[in-house]
């Protein structure tokens, strides 16, 4: 689905280089995807990443080893690249800013960074657009956790205002008795933190939208999300709701990213109540893991729409090519070797598409790959899916 929005935005012009050098800041497994995308596009990829053998750093004969909240590294880097763009939202909003001013094109861009990797400002934008967000408030004591969950109730969830993903950065206050045992997990008095309410949920949803430079936007398909332990572990495309919430989900989603001034393939995450109420539970400013299945599942993936995008080329198709997708994500069960155990078992299921990031080690809860299946319906895909990734082991219990 395409749509068009914020026409008085300049159209930019695309670089002109060919092959156009595109820098990705960060090397693990969704700049690895991004780099897979662009480069049957033509494009040069150079990645900057902490790890010397992160996932993308195999792609590219290009990277760079070192730390990206480093102003100095980022310039440095940023002299062999038309165009950069972001895996994820950690990299200093600060440190990006001074390549912009440095006259370095980026996107997402600093303002937008800036805006959505502090959950606490990324809520306060988009609850300032008229968006739904579960009630939230700063916490600086034990004491304003008390004062606010006389407020919102109990259970309340505290969590880092930055680096938090996967439920890193979460903790549950089911009573007064846990805020002690919170505070200290958190960090609380060294780290910033804030505490929302708890939603009451009867889905996960979410929506993969890519906004172009010129403010057009394709918006994917909507997805239920199943999480286990704050790790997503599996994605149906598209969500079994009805076309109104689709519909609704779409167009929320749509506004978030224009409410950040996004530019790229975001991840919204949103809640579904029982009567149909929708809020908004966080954005990804990045390629996100409830859009993998878009690689074999779409016309065009969120990973090559976000290629498009940051460079300033026209958007492709969001439509799905079969009726249904599931994605299942390949977890490891502890820590050991990066080499998947059963690899060759998965690939003899047909229609099962099996995605192993290569990363060197593997850690309970690390997400290792992923495996995505077509069908006809949700059920055909899922059974395919599950049991290929049943297949694969990671770790050393497998």
């Amino acid at each position: 689905m395409h749509t068009n929005s914020d026409s008085k935005i300049p159209k930019p012009s695309a670089p002109k280089n060919f092959p156009v050098r595109l820098g990705i800041i960060g090397g693990g497994q969704l700049a690895r995807m991004t780099a897979l995308a662009a480069l049957p596009l033509g494009c040069e990829v150079s990645v900057l990443e902490k790890n010397p053998s992160g996932p993308a750093a195999q792609l590219s004969p290009r990277s760079v080893v070192g730390d990206w909240n480093d102003a100095d590294t980022l310039v440095k880097f940023a002299a062999h690249c038309d165009v950069m763009t972001l895996e994820n939202e950690f990299v200093d909003a600060r440190a990006l800013a001074v390549l912009e001013q440095a006259g370095h094109q980026v996107f997402p861009s600093a303002a937008c960074i800036a805006l959505t990797q502090d959950k606490l400002t990324q809520k306060q934008a988009l609850q300032n657009a008229g968006l739904a967000v579960p009630k939230f408030r700063a916490v600086n004591s034990s004491a304003e956790i008390i004062l606010a969950a006389k407020d919102f109730g109990w259970p309340l969830l505290l969590k880092t205002r930055r680096n938090g993903y996967d439920g890193k950065g979460n903790f549950t206050l089911k009573s007064e008795a846990d805020i002690a045992a919170g505070w200290q997990t958190l960090g609380g008095g060294k780290n910033d933190l804030f505490v929302e309410a708890f939603w009451h949920f009867s889905k996960e949803l979410a929506v993969i939208v890519t906004r172009g430079r010129d403010g057009a936007t394709a918006v994917y398909p909507v997805v239920e999300t199943i999480q286990c332990d704050h790790i997503c572990h599996v994605v149906k495309a598209p969500a079994e709701v009805s076309a109104m919430l689709m519909a609704r989900a779409a167009e929320i989603a749509q506004r978030a990213i224009a409410a950040v001034g996004g530019i790229g393939s975001f991840g919204v995450e949103m809640f579904l109540a029982a009567d149909g109420e929708i809020a908004i539970n966080e954005l990804a400013p990045r390629v996100h893991n409830s859009g993998h299945y878009t690689i074999e599942a779409c016309v065009c993936s969120q990973f090559e729409n976000h290629v498009r995008a940051v460079l300033g080329w026209p958007l492709g198709s969001t439509a799905m090519v079969a009726p249904a997708a599931v994605m299942v994500n390949l977890l490891g069960v502890s820590k050991g070797s990066g080499a998947p155990r059963g690899l060759e078992s998965a690939l003899a299921i047909p229609g099962a598409h099996v995605h192993v990031y290569g990363k060197a080690a593997s850690g309970a809860g690390r997400k290792m790959g992923h495996v995505t299946a077509l069908g006809k319906n949700l059920v055909e895909a899922e059974s395919i899916a599950q049991l290929a990734a049943g297949k694969i082991q990671f770790g050393t219990n497998a």
